[in-house]
């Protein structure tokens, strides 16, 4: 475990009153993958895909996890299941170390973990029937007889809104939506404690969406999962997320309670971002403010200097260009990355403000 007081990670375990029971702690987490050129395939560097990411989700709740394309949202989600070799930091599930556990071990929690992913035709084999899907977990980690597993099946695809007289059709025979339930069906086989949803939903029409959505929140209701839910639609992240997270280039941005990130963002980038997310009233549209950031995302084999975001940022300050800031908690359970809320420049805004 890092230091008390170590970067992110000591932000987060130096200052955390939260009673509940942490479910999943991450402290310090990077996923590098290495750029090689040449005929000898000499390491010339590395695309820094997350970069030092800490965050807690507690029992029971739904974190979501946000940010534009390419910012790392899916690669932390895989490596905290260990579907990547993390490169290094410290990943806890249940309390069990994921992140440097044997072959042996991790197949063990496997149990625990799972995971939903975005697109449910690619992630679903087209040569297998639905029961033989929901099956397949159930044949690698338990040793229920022949009955038992068709008497699991079909308790998990009532569960998830699927007739039982489909159990023999293959994956191109349903809709969108329904393999999506099918990709639920078969997460849930195992009892699992924590799932990470990997945009479990943009693959899907827009009818469908809410559909499942309101499918995994009554799934978590009654079953007490927690969940890891990553997106880029900000409205739905919204409606089902506890707390949400902020990532930009690899980095987390901001965390916070979802009511207090969407009324009072800090990060310029989080305001960026939410001023984008249309309003229902048309009334309140039309006096919207877009805030339009320059410029284009930086390279993650080549971020720059200080803080990731200091190349596009509107209320950018000179120590932004040099100097990392440090993701701290400014507020009771939010935190920010943003040399705006370091106490040191609070100080000497208001030094001279005098």
């Amino acid at each position: 475990m890092l230091d008390a007081g170590e970067g992110a990670g000591g932000a987060l375990a130096g200052h955390d009153t939260d009673p509940r029971r942490k479910l999943v702690e991450v402290r310090g987490l990077k996923m590098y993958f290495p750029i090689t050129s040449g005929l000898l395939r000499r390491h010339v560097g590395d695309v820094k895909a997350v970069d030092n990411v800490s965050f807690d989700i507690y029992e029971g709740e739904t974190l979501g996890l946000v940010g534009e394309s390419g910012c790392g949202k899916s690669t932390t989600g895989r490596a905290l299941l260990r579907l990547y070799e993390v490169t290094d930091g410290v990943v806890k599930i249940d309390g069990q170390e994921v992140a440097r556990a044997d072959a042996r071990t991790l197949r063990r929690m496997r149990t625990t973990m799972q995971m939903v992913f975005q697109d449910p035709q690619a992630s679903l084999n087209p040569r297998m029937t639905v029961a033989s899907i929901i099956s397949e977990p159930l044949d690698e980690h338990t040793r229920l007889s022949k009955k038992e597993k068709l008497a699991r099946i079909y308790e998990l695809m009532d569960a998830v809104g699927l007739n039982r007289t489909f159990a023999n059709r293959y994956p191109h025979e349903f809709s969108g939506g329904q393999r999506q339930r099918i990709g639920i069906a078969r997460a849930l086989a195992l009892n699992p404690k924590f799932i990470v949803c990997d945009e479990p939903i943009a693959a899907l029409d827009v009818s469908i969406q809410a559909q499942v959505v309101n499918l995994l929140e009554e799934l978590q209701e009654k079953l007490g999962l927690t969940y890891l839910f990553i997106s880029h639609d900000l409205s739905m992240v919204r409606h089902i997320a506890d707390r949400v997270a902020v990532m930009y280039l690899g980095q987390m941005a901001e965390l916070a309670p979802r009511e207090a990130l969407y009324s009072t963002p800090l990060h310029p980038y989080t305001e960026a971002l939410l001023s984008a997310v249309p309003d229902p009233d048309p009334a309140v549209e039309t006096r919207r403010e877009r805030i339009i950031l320059s410029g284009d995302v930086p390279s993650p084999a080549n971020p720059p200097k200080g803080c990731n975001f200091c190349t596009r940022c509107p209320k950018v300050l000179p120590i932004c260009k040099d100097v990392e800031p440090v993701f701290r908690e400014v507020q009771p359970r939010h935190y920010v990355a943003c040399h705006l809320y370091d106490p040191d420049m609070t100080q000497d805004a208001g030094a001279t403000g005098a």
